[in-house]
């Protein structure tokens, strides 16, 4: 097996959801509202073996300070390859002179996040008005 990893906005709707589906993200059931999402990020990285789209992650900034990484996603057949590690260092390069990269990670994942160098804000907390689509 050959990872390849990509800079690219533009993907097919059925490798979208299947790879957040396959980490079980609601947004899966939406691919066609996934492909415009790509498309305006500033930044997205993707990671593939041969054709099969298996890990991304996708970020945004205000052009200086500040980005704020969205989405990070690898098909769970492909955990412990390195690859989320490698997206996450892909961001962090493109973001080198910044002052801050955010994220917002499930506690499951913190330490995933904190092993790339991220650290829990002490009095700060996560909020979101989430919308669900019909």
């Amino acid at each position: 097996m050959t990872i390849t990893y990509r800079d690219t906005h533009e993907f097919h709707e059925n490798d979208l959801e299947r790879l957040f589906l396959s980490v079980e993200w609601s947004s899966g059931h939406f691919p066609d509202k996934l492909t415009v999402a790509m498309r305006n990020f500033k930044t997205v990285f993707s990671a593939w073996d041969g054709d099969k789209l298996i890990g991304m992650i996708c970020a945004m900034d205000d052009g200086i300070m500040n980005a704020y990484v969205h989405y990070l996603l690898v098909d769970p057949d492909y955990h412990g390859l390195t690859i989320g590690r490698t997206l996450v260092d892909m961001v962090r390069q493109t973001y080198a002179d910044y002052l801050r990269i955010a994220v917002i990670a499930y506690d499951e994942e913190i330490h995933f996040y904190e092993r790339c160098g991220f650290k829990k804000a002490e009095h700060a907390s996560p909020m979101f008005i989430t919308s669900l689509w019909t």
